[in-house]
């Protein structure tokens, strides 16, 4: 009975972050998909990141094709390059993520010592997820539509 509890406890924090990643990535300017992504490491949310240009440049993400520019950052790329200029780190961490991690995203995770990733939308390329689940990553898929009436 315990284990349930503790079980239904993780899933409705999870839900929650979630959510909170989702509102996070209304604070990218790419125009074809936002994502949201938040590192939460002992209850705490350490970092945070949306897709979008490197600092210092302008806040376009796509060219005059309608094309994402080479140059734009994934929200896990963000939310994990904003850990090294901070005093925290992400070993043993969670990563909740508005869409399912790229390769190479999933690349970045492993080696931050990311543990978990939850995420609510699934990719048509799976090549990221099925890395982080090689790597012994605890990966949920929680859809977008458990979020909303949670």
């Amino acid at each position: 009975m315990f284990i349930m509890k503790t079980v239904d406890k993780q899933t409705a924090l999870d839900k929650r972050y979630l959510r909170m990643a989702v509102i996070w990535a209304e604070n990218s300017y790419c125009k074809r998909r936002q994502v949201g992504a938040l590192i939460v490491k002992d209850k705490m949310i350490i970092s945070d990141g949306y897709n979008g240009t490197p600092c210092g440049f302008e806040n376009i993400c796509e060219d005059e094709n309608g094309l994402t520019k080479p140059y734009v950052l994934h929200a896990e790329a963000n939310a994990i390059t904003k850990i090294a200029c901070s005093n925290n780190n992400s070993k043993d961490a969670t990563l909740y993520v508005t869409a399912s991690p790229c390769i190479e995203c999933a690349k970045l995770i492993i080696q931050a010592g990311i543990k978990r990733v939850v995420y609510s939308e699934k990719y048509r390329l799976t090549d990221g997820i099925d890395l982080l689940e090689r790597a012994a990553i605890e990966v949920v898929y929680i859809g977008k539509e458990e979020l909303v009436n949670y």
